[in-house]
Formats: structure tokens, C-alpha cells, sequence
């Protein structure tokens, strides 16, 4: 049995943008409706549109932070020789 790689591809700032303008637009126009008429079912949308906003934002100031500082595990690994240095000195 062979192994499948798995690739995990990091996608771009611009990506995420434009999803969540798609997702801001559509939540826009679900607000039109519901002020139109109260309706369970569009407010469980919106709610549904929300988290995945929440984990858009979460995950651009992840991508932003990777950007800037590294990769997590090389942020970590500096800091450890940095800390393995002050003790030494």
C-alpha cells in the first residue's frame, strides 16, 4: 500500500478577500430580506455567514502573519536558540 501525499496549499490574501466580499455581499442582501420580513430561515443564514466570516478574518491574519514573521515552526525554532543563547551566556 502505497502512501498519498497530501498537499496543503496556503491560498493568498487576495483569495480571501474576494471570498469575503462574496460572503459580505451575500450577507448584505440576506439583511434586505429579513428587513422585509422577519424569516427563521435567512437569519440562520446569516448566522451560517458570520462564522464563516469569522474564519475568513481568522484565517487572513494567519496568512498576514505568516507573510510577515515566517512560518509558525521557524518562529518557534528561533526563539528556542534564541533562549538556548541567554542561557549559555
Amino acid at each position: 500500500m502505497g502512501m498519498r501525499a497530501v498537499e496543503i496549499r496556503m491560498r493568498t490574501l487576495d483569495e480571501i478577500h474576494e471570498e469575503i466580499e462574496r460572503l459580505s455581499e451575500e450577507r448584505t442582501e440576506l439583511w434586505h430580506r429579513l428587513s422585509d420580513q422577519h424569516d427563521a430561515e435567512v437569519r440562520a443564514e446569516i448566522h451560517e455567514i458570520d462564522t464563516q466570516l469569522d474564519r475568513l478574518w481568522d484565517e487572513h491574519r494567519a496568512v498576514r502573519a505568516r507573510l510577515r514573521f515566517g512560518d509558525r515552526d521557524s518562529i518557534v525554532a528561533r526563539a528556542r536558540v534564541e533562549e538556548r543563547l541567554e542561557r549559555a551566556a
